[in-house]
Parts: C-alpha cells; structure tokens; sequence
C-alpha cells in the first residue's frame, strides 16, 4: 500500500482531536501518517500533541482561525507537497471505526484507483444518521449497481468528515476554497469533482465514523439559535459561488433553495425573523460579487514545473 495522510483540521477541541488520533493510529489493516492542522487554537492542543512523540503525527500552526476551508485548504496542500499519495480528511471529532481506513482501501482496489472520491458512511453518537453529513446519491447511480453487493453506490456530493481520494486527483482539480471559510467548502469540492469533472464518486457503506456533534441537526436557518444566524451569510454567500458555476440549472437550484428558506423563516422562526431575512439577502447580494480563486498545489513527482501552476492560479483569478 502506498503513503496515506489523514488530514485533520482542529481549531480549541484538544480532548475530541486526542481521541480522533487514538482511532486514526489504532486503524487495523493499513496504517496512515497523521498531519494535524491547528488553526491556532489556544487550549494547549499544541502542548499535548508535542507529548505524544509520535513518529506518525505531525502538527503545523496555521497562525491564524483559517475557518474549515483554510485548514483544509492548508492540510491538503501539505500533504500533496509531501509526496502522500492519498489523502483522508476530517474534522477534529471524528471517530473512525477501526477498519474504516481499510473498507475505503479495499474499495480503492475494488474501482482499481478510478474514482474522485470515496466517502464514509457518517453516524452521529446514537449509531442514526448524522444528518449534518448526508451525502447525495447521484441519479444515475444504477450504471454501477452491481456495487451495491458490496456497499457502495454512487454519489454526487459529501462532506469532509471522512472523505478519501488521490493527491492525483487533488493534484488536478485544485484545493478547496480557502476563502469559503466556513460552510459549503465541501459541498463544492465534492461537486466540482463529481458534476463539474464527471469523476465517479462512492459511498463506501461499511466504511464507518461517528461524528461527536453536539446535536444532530442539519442546518436550518429559520430555527437554529440567535448565535449561529450571523454565519448563514457564509452559506448564501458561497452557495452562490458553487451553483453558478454549474450553469443555468445550478442557478435555478440556488434560487430555489434561497425560496424556500425564505418561506420557512415566515412560517418557522419564533424569533428574530428580521434578522433571518437579512442575513439570508445579504448573503445572496454578496454572493453575486463573490469569484474566490481555485489554488493548486504540485506533487513532487508532477511534471508540472513553478511557472506552469503559477499560469493556472493566475487564470483561475480571470474566471467570469
């Protein structure tokens, strides 16, 4: 088996990373070096890790709260530039089960490497559904139902709690939007690899990991608390990013889902409906104006010099 990295974003959670690095290093079957992102956190993360002396771990201070995109942004770059050759992302509370890794791996070998990405069946702490991270089951999906024998099917969007594929592929596509900050950085990643490269992606059923969320709620933001409604801004925003670039139908989508979460903050919310509204708006005038960059980072072994990617990244600035 070739190099593995997990990639792990953490930002003040150091007692919910130390047991995902438990199950990360306890993984039987295959094994995977640990690049730990810390997007500066200030609860003694860096102390503890520095304890462990372990020759799979490895931390990086980003300096700053780079939010999720950042820090994966971050983490990804790193471990393409390493030289891994795959990489399995996650947040800080994620629980692998001990043979998550190697159902992902034997899926790998089952597609023989040809897929963008694999994902993880994602549970929360009472063994249902997490609903934060359903995945999107692709409509076409019976092209390859011979798979379901073995628990895969396919899928056209994930999240990034346990999420695997290729530096190859990272390579090619890009990193995550680091200027996404929080929310909907993985939907587009995902998306674009899935519906914008046409890249076959799985759900991997009987690769499984707990996600410890406080509650197992998705997003919604005529009922979620008053101190969470600010950050809506952020999914309007980028969600308008995502759609757009998938053409009129994706635009059709958003338009849609803002709709709807329009009406639900009229019939739903008990309090703070103005706000709701507005932030909700805002998000949408900000996305118009919203054209964030794909950056790309280079294997080593890439055939593609500095100059090359430097060209990319820079064209990736002119897209209209």
């Amino acid at each position: 088996m070739k190099q593995i990295a997990a990639v792990v974003v953490t930002y003040n959670r150091k007692e919910l990373l130390l047991q995902c690095l438990d199950r990360l290093l306890n993984q039987k079957g295959t094994t995977c070096d640990v690049l730990i992102v810390d997007n500066a956190s200030t609860d003694g993360t860096e102390q503890a890790i520095g304890q462990l002396r372990n020759p799979q771990v490895y931390y990086r201070n980003t300096g700053a709260n780079l939010g999720g995109a950042g820090g994966f942004n971050f983490g990804m770059r790193w471990a393409v530039e390493a030289g891994y050759d795959y990489l399995w992302i996650m947040d800080d509370d994620t629980l692998p089960s001990p043979d998550a890794l190697a159902q992902l791996w034997a899926a790998h070998e089952r597609l023989g490497g040809n897929y963008g990405f694999l994902s993880s069946t994602v549970l929360w702490t009472d063994g249902k559904e997490c609903r934060m991270n359903r995945q999107k089951i692709r409509k076409r999906f019976f092209e390859r139902i011979e798979l379901l024998q073995f628990g895969m099917v396919q899928i056209e969007q994930a999240t990034f709690v346990s999420l695997f594929f290729s530096a190859r592929v990272v390579a090619e596509e890009g990193l995550p939007i680091k200027e996404f900050f929080i929310w909907g950085d993985d939907i587009e990643y995902t998306r674009r690899l899935s519906v914008r490269s046409n890249r076959d992606c799985y759900l991997v059923g009987k690769s499984i990991v707990i996600h410890q969320m406080q509650n197992n709620t998705g997003s919604n933001i005529a009922t979620d608390v008053p101190q969470r409604i600010a950050r809506y801004h952020y999914a309007f925003r980028n969600e308008s990013y995502t759609y757009r670039k998938e053409g009129w139908k994706g635009i059709a989508y958003y338009l849609a889902k803002c709709g709807l979460n329009f009406v639900r903050i009229l019939r739903q919310a008990r309090n703070h409906r103005f706000q709701r509204c507005v932030v909700l708006l805002v998000g949408m005038a900000q996305g118009l104006i919203f054209w964030p960059k794909v950056e790309y980072a280079v294997r080593p072994e890439s055939k593609l010099n500095e100059q090359e990617v430097a060209v990319a990244n820079i064209l990736s600035h002119t897209e209209i």
